[in-house]
Protein backbone atom coordinates (compact mmCIF):
# COMPACT_ATOMS: atom_id res chain seq x y z
CA UNK A 1 0.00 0.00 0.00
CA UNK A 2 0.95 3.50 -0.66
CA UNK A 3 2.21 5.59 2.52
CA UNK A 4 2.18 8.98 0.94
CA UNK A 5 -0.68 10.09 -1.96
CA UNK A 6 -0.40 13.61 -3.98
CA UNK A 7 -4.00 14.65 -4.57
CA UNK A 8 -4.29 16.89 -7.82
CA UNK A 9 -7.35 18.69 -7.57
CA UNK A 10 -8.89 21.46 -4.90
CA UNK A 11 -12.23 22.26 -3.09
CA UNK A 12 -14.53 19.60 -1.66
CA UNK A 13 -13.07 16.84 -3.87
CA UNK A 14 -9.66 17.52 -2.48
CA UNK A 15 -11.04 16.97 0.82
CA UNK A 16 -12.62 13.85 0.25
CA UNK A 17 -9.45 12.10 -0.89
CA UNK A 18 -7.41 13.52 1.83
CA UNK A 19 -9.92 11.98 4.32
CA UNK A 20 -10.38 8.24 2.75
CA UNK A 21 -6.13 8.81 2.69
CA UNK A 22 -6.27 9.26 6.33
CA UNK A 23 -8.93 6.57 7.35
CA UNK A 24 -6.12 4.65 5.55
CA UNK A 25 -3.07 5.20 7.16
CA UNK A 26 -1.92 7.23 4.10
CA UNK A 27 0.02 10.58 4.70
CA UNK A 28 -1.22 13.14 1.71
CA UNK A 29 0.35 15.75 0.03
CA UNK A 30 -2.17 18.76 -1.04
CA UNK A 31 -1.49 21.12 -4.16
CA UNK A 32 -3.25 24.60 -4.26
CA UNK A 33 -2.99 27.61 -6.89
CA UNK A 34 -1.96 31.07 -4.67
CA UNK A 35 -5.79 31.86 -4.44
CA UNK A 36 -6.14 28.45 -2.31
CA UNK A 37 -3.34 29.03 -0.36
CA UNK A 38 -6.24 29.09 2.52
CA UNK A 39 -8.11 26.49 1.10
CA UNK A 40 -9.42 23.68 3.72
CA UNK A 41 -7.43 20.81 1.92
CA UNK A 42 -4.49 22.72 2.15
CA UNK A 43 -4.49 23.04 5.96
CA UNK A 44 -5.65 19.31 6.40
CA UNK A 45 -3.26 17.98 4.57
CA UNK A 46 -0.01 16.48 5.77
CA UNK A 47 2.15 18.52 3.21
CA UNK A 48 1.19 21.33 0.81
CA UNK A 49 3.33 22.58 -2.74
CA UNK A 50 2.00 25.82 -4.31
CA UNK A 51 1.85 24.73 -8.00
CA UNK A 52 1.55 28.40 -9.51
CA UNK A 53 -0.66 31.36 -9.87
CA UNK A 54 -4.74 31.08 -9.92
CA UNK A 55 -5.59 30.29 -13.30
CA UNK A 56 -5.87 27.18 -13.82
CA UNK A 57 -3.57 26.72 -16.86
CA UNK A 58 -0.61 28.13 -14.60
CA UNK A 59 -1.78 25.54 -11.71
CA UNK A 60 -4.37 22.53 -11.64
CA UNK A 61 -3.72 21.86 -14.62
CA UNK A 62 0.26 22.63 -14.98
CA UNK A 63 1.57 19.14 -15.49
CA UNK A 64 5.52 19.65 -14.58
CA UNK A 65 4.78 21.41 -11.52
CA UNK A 66 2.53 18.79 -10.40
CA UNK A 67 4.82 15.77 -11.26
CA UNK A 68 7.67 18.25 -9.59
CA UNK A 69 5.35 18.75 -6.36
CA UNK A 70 5.44 15.09 -6.21
CA UNK A 71 8.57 14.36 -7.00
CA UNK A 72 10.29 16.77 -3.86
CA UNK A 73 7.58 15.15 -1.51
CA UNK A 74 7.97 11.40 -2.41
CA UNK A 75 4.53 10.85 -3.21
CA UNK A 76 4.31 7.59 -4.71
CA UNK A 77 1.16 8.40 -6.12
CA UNK A 78 -1.47 10.59 -7.69
CA UNK A 79 -5.08 10.67 -7.47
CA UNK A 80 -6.46 13.20 -10.18
CA UNK A 81 -10.06 13.82 -7.86
CA UNK A 82 -12.65 15.19 -10.79
CA UNK A 83 -12.35 17.84 -13.27
CA UNK A 84 -8.99 19.16 -14.54
CA UNK A 85 -6.65 16.32 -15.59
CA UNK A 86 -8.52 13.27 -14.50
CA UNK A 87 -9.81 12.12 -18.14
CA UNK A 88 -6.78 13.46 -19.51
CA UNK A 89 -4.43 10.78 -21.33
CA UNK A 90 -1.71 12.52 -21.52
CA UNK A 91 -1.21 13.08 -17.69
CA UNK A 92 -1.83 9.30 -16.76
CA UNK A 93 1.26 8.54 -19.36
CA UNK A 94 3.58 11.13 -17.85
CA UNK A 95 2.71 10.28 -14.13
CA UNK A 96 3.30 6.38 -15.14
CA UNK A 97 7.17 7.33 -16.86
CA UNK A 98 7.57 9.46 -13.94
CA UNK A 99 7.87 6.20 -11.51
CA UNK A 100 4.38 7.41 -9.94
CA UNK A 101 0.80 5.34 -9.64
CA UNK A 102 -1.79 7.10 -11.30
CA UNK A 103 -4.36 6.28 -9.38
CA UNK A 104 -7.21 5.74 -12.37
CA UNK A 105 -7.55 3.61 -15.49
CA UNK A 106 -4.96 2.77 -18.07
CA UNK A 107 -4.35 5.75 -20.33
CA UNK A 108 -5.89 3.66 -23.18
CA UNK A 109 -8.96 3.23 -21.90
CA UNK A 110 -9.22 7.15 -21.00
CA UNK A 111 -8.15 8.13 -24.49
CA UNK A 112 -10.68 5.77 -25.95
CA UNK A 113 -14.14 6.94 -23.96
CA UNK A 114 -12.92 10.68 -24.53
CA UNK A 115 -14.06 10.36 -27.95
CA UNK A 116 -17.25 9.60 -28.08
CA UNK A 117 -17.33 8.12 -31.41
CA UNK A 118 -14.60 5.65 -30.52
CA UNK A 119 -16.75 5.12 -26.88
CA UNK A 120 -19.77 3.99 -28.74
CA UNK A 121 -18.18 2.04 -31.27
CA UNK A 122 -16.13 0.19 -28.26
CA UNK A 123 -19.20 0.00 -26.04
CA UNK A 124 -20.94 -1.70 -28.58
CA UNK A 125 -19.02 -4.20 -29.73
CA UNK A 126 -18.61 -5.09 -25.83
CA UNK A 127 -22.46 -5.70 -26.17
CA UNK A 128 -23.66 -2.58 -24.21
CA UNK A 129 -26.93 -1.23 -26.40
CA UNK A 130 -26.51 2.82 -28.22
CA UNK A 131 -28.89 5.23 -29.17
CA UNK A 132 -29.35 4.98 -33.38
CA UNK A 133 -27.54 7.69 -34.57
CA UNK A 134 -24.59 8.19 -37.30
CA UNK A 135 -21.85 5.89 -38.22
CA UNK A 136 -18.73 8.32 -36.87
CA UNK A 137 -18.26 11.15 -37.70
CA UNK A 138 -20.89 13.66 -39.50
CA UNK A 139 -18.40 15.62 -42.26
CA UNK A 140 -20.39 17.51 -44.45
CA UNK A 141 -24.03 18.89 -44.14
CA UNK A 142 -24.97 16.75 -47.12
CA UNK A 143 -24.02 13.38 -44.69
CA UNK A 144 -25.89 15.12 -41.76
CA UNK A 145 -29.21 15.26 -43.99
CA UNK A 146 -28.76 11.89 -45.08
CA UNK A 147 -28.25 10.30 -42.02
CA UNK A 148 -31.36 11.89 -40.46
CA UNK A 149 -33.47 10.91 -42.89
CA UNK A 150 -32.41 7.11 -42.12
CA UNK A 151 -32.81 7.74 -38.38
CA UNK A 152 -35.59 10.28 -38.09
CA UNK A 153 -36.43 13.40 -36.35
CA UNK A 154 -35.35 15.07 -34.19
CA UNK A 155 -31.86 14.58 -34.15
CA UNK A 156 -29.33 15.54 -31.90
CA UNK A 157 -25.74 17.03 -33.07
CA UNK A 158 -22.90 15.95 -30.88
CA UNK A 159 -19.38 17.28 -30.40
CA UNK A 160 -16.93 13.97 -30.44
CA UNK A 161 -14.54 15.82 -27.44
CA UNK A 162 -15.27 17.57 -24.33
CA UNK A 163 -19.03 17.03 -22.54
CA UNK A 164 -20.63 19.27 -20.34
CA UNK A 165 -24.03 19.93 -23.07
CA UNK A 166 -21.07 22.21 -25.22
CA UNK A 167 -21.36 21.47 -28.61
CA UNK A 168 -24.63 19.62 -28.59
CA UNK A 169 -27.61 21.00 -30.60
CA UNK A 170 -31.01 19.38 -31.68
CA UNK A 171 -33.03 19.52 -35.17
CA UNK A 172 -36.20 18.64 -35.60
CA UNK A 173 -36.92 18.77 -38.87
CA UNK A 174 -34.93 19.60 -42.02
CA UNK A 175 -35.62 23.08 -41.67
CA UNK A 176 -33.36 22.98 -38.69
CA UNK A 177 -31.06 20.34 -39.58
CA UNK A 178 -28.37 22.87 -40.87
CA UNK A 179 -27.98 25.76 -38.30
CA UNK A 180 -27.85 22.93 -35.92
CA UNK A 181 -25.32 21.22 -37.69
CA UNK A 182 -23.07 23.97 -38.34
CA UNK A 183 -23.75 25.84 -34.97
CA UNK A 184 -23.04 22.24 -33.11
CA UNK A 185 -19.36 22.43 -35.28
CA UNK A 186 -18.48 26.31 -34.41
CA UNK A 187 -19.51 25.51 -30.51
CA UNK A 188 -16.99 22.43 -30.32
CA UNK A 189 -14.17 24.14 -32.45
CA UNK A 190 -14.45 27.18 -29.76
CA UNK A 191 -14.80 24.60 -26.46
CA UNK A 192 -12.75 21.78 -27.34
CA UNK A 193 -10.65 22.74 -30.58
CA UNK A 194 -12.04 20.14 -32.62
CA UNK A 195 -14.90 20.59 -34.82
CA UNK A 196 -16.15 17.02 -35.06
CA UNK A 197 -19.58 16.26 -34.42
CA UNK A 198 -21.88 12.76 -34.69
CA UNK A 199 -25.89 12.63 -35.12
CA UNK A 200 -27.66 10.71 -32.54
CA UNK A 201 -31.42 10.02 -32.34
CA UNK A 202 -33.10 12.67 -29.90
CA UNK A 203 -35.08 10.89 -27.37
CA UNK A 204 -38.42 12.97 -26.35
CA UNK A 205 -38.59 12.13 -22.53
CA UNK A 206 -35.38 10.38 -21.76
CA UNK A 207 -33.98 9.79 -18.04
CA UNK A 208 -30.27 9.94 -17.18
CA UNK A 209 -29.00 6.63 -15.54
CA UNK A 210 -26.14 6.43 -15.15
CA UNK A 211 -24.29 2.61 -13.47
CA UNK A 212 -21.01 2.37 -11.13
CA UNK A 213 -18.82 0.34 -11.61
CA UNK A 214 -15.38 -0.95 -10.17
CA UNK A 215 -12.54 -3.05 -11.94
CA UNK A 216 -9.26 -4.42 -10.12
CA UNK A 217 -6.51 -5.68 -12.17
CA UNK A 218 -6.90 -9.27 -11.05
CA UNK A 219 -10.23 -9.27 -13.60
CA UNK A 220 -12.73 -8.95 -10.59
CA UNK A 221 -15.41 -6.61 -11.93
CA UNK A 222 -18.41 -5.17 -9.91
CA UNK A 223 -21.56 -3.12 -10.75
CA UNK A 224 -22.95 -0.65 -7.74
CA UNK A 225 -26.19 -0.25 -8.83
CA UNK A 226 -27.28 2.87 -10.43
CA UNK A 227 -27.95 6.82 -9.92
CA UNK A 228 -30.78 9.16 -11.47
CA UNK A 229 -29.30 12.03 -12.58
CA UNK A 230 -32.30 13.22 -14.79
CA UNK A 231 -32.69 16.72 -12.97
CA UNK A 232 -30.47 18.60 -15.36
CA UNK A 233 -30.01 22.47 -16.61
CA UNK A 234 -27.95 22.72 -19.76
CA UNK A 235 -27.28 19.25 -19.53
CA UNK A 236 -25.27 19.99 -16.20
CA UNK A 237 -26.68 17.50 -13.35
CA UNK A 238 -28.32 19.09 -10.32
CA UNK A 239 -30.05 16.31 -7.94
CA UNK A 240 -29.06 12.91 -7.71
CA UNK A 241 -30.40 9.81 -6.23
CA UNK A 242 -29.97 6.20 -6.11
CA UNK A 243 -31.55 3.90 -6.59
CA UNK A 244 -33.52 5.62 -9.32
CA UNK A 245 -37.55 5.72 -8.66
CA UNK A 246 -38.34 3.97 -12.50
CA UNK A 247 -35.61 1.25 -12.18
CA UNK A 248 -36.39 -2.50 -10.48
CA UNK A 249 -34.56 -4.87 -8.95
CA UNK A 250 -34.71 -6.92 -12.42
CA UNK A 251 -33.94 -3.98 -14.95
CA UNK A 252 -30.92 -3.36 -12.25
CA UNK A 253 -29.95 -6.78 -12.17
CA UNK A 254 -30.03 -7.02 -15.90
CA UNK A 255 -28.35 -3.72 -17.29
CA UNK A 256 -25.50 -4.36 -14.05
CA UNK A 257 -25.18 -7.77 -15.42
CA UNK A 258 -24.30 -6.32 -19.47
CA UNK A 259 -22.24 -3.51 -18.28
CA UNK A 260 -20.27 -5.49 -15.96
CA UNK A 261 -19.67 -8.36 -19.00
CA UNK A 262 -18.75 -5.05 -21.54
CA UNK A 263 -16.01 -3.96 -18.62
CA UNK A 264 -14.42 -7.17 -18.21
CA UNK A 265 -14.70 -7.47 -21.89
CA UNK A 266 -12.50 -4.21 -22.02
CA UNK A 267 -10.35 -4.86 -19.75
CA UNK A 268 -10.82 -1.93 -17.59
CA UNK A 269 -8.86 -0.93 -14.21
CA UNK A 270 -10.79 1.46 -11.75
CA UNK A 271 -14.00 2.78 -10.97
CA UNK A 272 -15.94 4.27 -13.81
CA UNK A 273 -19.78 5.10 -14.89
CA UNK A 274 -21.62 4.35 -17.74
CA UNK A 275 -24.00 6.88 -18.45
CA UNK A 276 -27.40 5.94 -20.33
CA UNK A 277 -30.70 7.38 -21.40
CA UNK A 278 -33.49 5.50 -20.64
CA UNK A 279 -36.73 5.30 -22.32
CA UNK A 280 -39.69 2.88 -22.50
CA UNK A 281 -37.99 0.25 -20.46
CA UNK A 282 -34.70 0.57 -22.47
CA UNK A 283 -31.07 1.74 -21.79
CA UNK A 284 -29.02 3.54 -24.28
CA UNK A 285 -25.35 4.62 -24.11
CA UNK A 286 -24.43 8.00 -24.07
CA UNK A 287 -20.82 8.30 -22.94
CA UNK A 288 -18.43 6.84 -19.88
CA UNK A 289 -16.65 8.87 -17.56
CA UNK A 290 -13.35 7.27 -16.67
CA UNK A 291 -12.92 8.92 -12.96
CA UNK A 292 -14.99 9.47 -10.14
CA UNK A 293 -18.44 11.19 -10.33
CA UNK A 294 -18.67 14.28 -8.12
CA UNK A 295 -22.58 12.33 -7.51
CA UNK A 296 -20.28 8.90 -6.53
CA UNK A 297 -21.82 9.60 -2.54
CA UNK A 298 -25.37 8.87 -3.13
CA UNK A 299 -23.48 5.26 -4.29
CA UNK A 300 -21.59 5.12 -1.25
CA UNK A 301 -24.42 5.77 1.13
CA UNK A 302 -26.87 2.74 -0.04
CA UNK A 303 -24.24 0.39 -0.90
CA UNK A 304 -21.24 1.26 2.39
CA UNK A 305 -18.53 1.09 -0.43
CA UNK A 306 -16.22 3.86 -0.18
CA UNK A 307 -15.36 4.57 -3.90
CA UNK A 308 -12.65 6.54 -2.99
CA UNK A 309 -10.52 3.81 -1.06
CA UNK A 310 -11.72 0.93 -3.31
CA UNK A 311 -9.34 3.20 -5.85
CA UNK A 312 -6.09 3.49 -3.86
CA UNK A 313 -6.35 -0.24 -3.36
CA UNK A 314 -6.73 -1.05 -7.21
CA UNK A 315 -4.07 0.92 -8.11
CA UNK A 316 -1.99 -0.82 -5.20
CA UNK A 317 -2.44 -3.54 -6.95
CA UNK A 318 -5.06 -5.11 -4.49
CA UNK A 319 -8.01 -7.14 -5.53
CA UNK A 320 -11.74 -5.95 -4.65
CA UNK A 321 -12.73 -5.98 -1.17
CA UNK A 322 -16.19 -7.35 -2.09
CA UNK A 323 -17.53 -9.45 -5.12
CA UNK A 324 -20.84 -9.39 -6.68
CA UNK A 325 -22.83 -10.98 -4.44
CA UNK A 326 -21.85 -9.03 -1.05
CA UNK A 327 -23.09 -5.61 -2.30
CA UNK A 328 -26.33 -4.78 -0.94
CA UNK A 329 -28.75 -2.13 -2.04
CA UNK A 330 -30.19 -0.20 0.88
CA UNK A 331 -32.14 2.70 1.82
CA UNK A 332 -32.42 5.50 -0.72
CA UNK A 333 -29.88 8.46 -0.86
CA UNK A 334 -30.13 12.04 -2.49
CA UNK A 335 -27.43 14.63 -3.52
CA UNK A 336 -28.07 18.28 -3.92
CA UNK A 337 -24.90 20.32 -5.43
CA UNK A 338 -24.46 23.48 -3.60
CA UNK A 339 -23.07 25.82 -5.98
CA UNK A 340 -21.66 29.71 -5.31
CA UNK A 341 -24.55 30.90 -8.19
CA UNK A 342 -27.17 33.11 -8.66
CA UNK A 343 -30.19 30.89 -8.03
CA UNK A 344 -32.11 32.59 -10.92
CA UNK A 345 -29.76 33.51 -13.47
CA UNK A 346 -26.78 31.08 -12.69
CA UNK A 347 -24.53 33.34 -12.66
CA UNK A 348 -21.41 32.79 -10.68
CA UNK A 349 -21.32 34.57 -7.30
CA UNK A 350 -17.54 33.96 -5.99
CA UNK A 351 -16.95 36.50 -2.91
CA UNK A 352 -16.43 36.02 1.19
CA UNK A 353 -18.30 33.11 2.98
CA UNK A 354 -19.74 35.93 6.23
CA UNK A 355 -21.16 32.72 7.83
CA UNK A 356 -21.39 28.94 6.89
CA UNK A 357 -23.21 26.32 8.96
CA UNK A 358 -23.72 22.61 8.07
CA UNK A 359 -26.86 20.81 8.88
CA UNK A 360 -26.14 17.59 10.99
CA UNK A 361 -28.38 14.82 12.18
CA UNK A 362 -28.75 11.19 11.28
CA UNK A 363 -28.72 10.21 7.60
CA UNK A 364 -27.11 14.08 6.72
CA UNK A 365 -23.49 14.25 5.47
CA UNK A 366 -22.14 17.55 4.37
CA UNK A 367 -19.00 17.27 1.40
CA UNK A 368 -17.73 20.85 0.90
CA UNK A 369 -14.08 22.84 1.71
CA UNK A 370 -15.93 25.36 2.52
CA UNK A 371 -16.26 27.54 5.99
CA UNK A 372 -17.00 30.82 7.52
CA UNK A 373 -14.43 33.48 6.30
CA UNK A 374 -13.47 31.14 3.41
CA UNK A 375 -13.33 33.83 0.02
CA UNK A 376 -14.93 31.55 -2.86
CA UNK A 377 -12.31 32.23 -5.83
CA UNK A 378 -14.00 33.23 -9.24
CA UNK A 379 -11.05 31.24 -11.36
CA UNK A 380 -12.72 27.73 -10.62
CA UNK A 381 -15.86 25.61 -10.45
CA UNK A 382 -18.94 27.36 -8.59
CA UNK A 383 -19.33 24.43 -6.73
CA UNK A 384 -18.82 24.82 -3.41
CA UNK A 385 -20.74 21.48 -1.34
CA UNK A 386 -22.62 18.84 -2.00
CA UNK A 387 -25.33 17.57 0.48
CA UNK A 388 -26.10 13.91 1.04
CA UNK A 389 -29.21 12.78 2.73
CA UNK A 390 -30.08 8.77 3.30
CA UNK A 391 -33.13 7.35 4.63
CA UNK A 392 -34.69 3.92 4.54
CA UNK A 393 -37.42 4.82 2.06
CA UNK A 394 -37.49 7.84 -0.81
CA UNK A 395 -40.20 9.17 1.10
CA UNK A 396 -38.21 8.98 4.29
CA UNK A 397 -35.09 10.80 2.11
CA UNK A 398 -37.05 13.70 0.72
CA UNK A 399 -38.08 14.90 4.12
CA UNK A 400 -34.46 14.69 5.28
CA UNK A 401 -33.20 16.58 2.29
CA UNK A 402 -36.01 19.30 3.34
CA UNK A 403 -35.03 19.45 6.69
CA UNK A 404 -31.48 19.42 5.76
CA UNK A 405 -31.52 22.10 3.28
CA UNK A 406 -33.52 24.72 6.48
CA UNK A 407 -30.75 24.44 8.43
CA UNK A 408 -28.08 24.90 5.85
CA UNK A 409 -26.56 28.23 6.12
CA UNK A 410 -24.24 29.83 3.38
CA UNK A 411 -23.99 33.97 3.67
CA UNK A 412 -22.43 36.37 1.55
CA UNK A 413 -22.51 34.86 -1.81
CA UNK A 414 -25.40 34.03 -3.41
CA UNK A 415 -26.08 30.20 -3.79
CA UNK A 416 -28.55 27.54 -5.27
CA UNK A 417 -29.76 26.56 -2.11
CA UNK A 418 -32.90 28.29 -2.81
CA UNK A 419 -33.14 26.41 -5.92
CA UNK A 420 -32.68 22.83 -3.75
CA UNK A 421 -35.40 24.03 -1.26
CA UNK A 422 -38.55 24.13 -4.29
CA UNK A 423 -36.87 21.06 -5.92
CA UNK A 424 -37.50 19.12 -2.68
CA UNK A 425 -40.92 20.47 -1.46
CA UNK A 426 -42.33 19.97 -5.42
CA UNK A 427 -45.12 17.29 -6.19
CA UNK A 428 -43.04 16.44 -9.10
CA UNK A 429 -40.13 15.26 -7.79
CA UNK A 430 -41.97 13.78 -4.70
CA UNK A 431 -43.20 11.40 -7.34
CA UNK A 432 -40.23 11.01 -9.64
CA UNK A 433 -42.44 11.95 -11.95
CA UNK A 434 -39.54 13.76 -14.37
CA UNK A 435 -36.81 13.18 -17.28
CA UNK A 436 -33.83 15.36 -18.63
CA UNK A 437 -36.30 18.27 -19.82
CA UNK A 438 -38.36 18.91 -16.78
CA UNK A 439 -36.05 21.14 -14.83
CA UNK A 440 -35.16 23.55 -17.22
CA UNK A 441 -39.03 24.26 -18.09
CA UNK A 442 -39.67 24.00 -14.37
CA UNK A 443 -37.04 27.18 -14.26
CA UNK A 444 -39.11 28.53 -17.33
CA UNK A 445 -42.48 29.41 -15.40
CA UNK A 446 -43.57 31.94 -12.69
CA UNK A 447 -43.25 31.33 -9.16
Amino acid sequence: MFEKILIANRGEIALRVHRACKEMGIHTVAIHSEADRNAMHVRLADESVCVGPAPSPKSYLNIPAIITAAKITGAQAIHPGYGFLSENAKFAEIVEKSGITFIGPRPEHIRMMGDKITAKDAIQTAGIPVVPGSDGEVATFEQAKADAKRIGYPVLMKATAGGGGRGMKVAHSPEELELAFMSARTEAKTAFGNEAVYMEKYLQKPRHIEIQVVADSHGNVIHLGERDCSLQRRHQKVFEEAPSPVIDDAARAAIGKTVTAAIKKLGYLGVGTIEFLYENGEFYFIEMNTRLQVEHPVTEMITGVDLVQEQIRIAAGEKLSLTQKDVQFKGHAIECRINAENPETFTPSPGLIQEFHAPGGLGVRLDSAAYSGYRVPPHYDSLIGKLIVYAPTRAEALARLRRALDETVVAGVDTTLPLHRRLASNADVAKGDYDIHWLEKFLGMKK
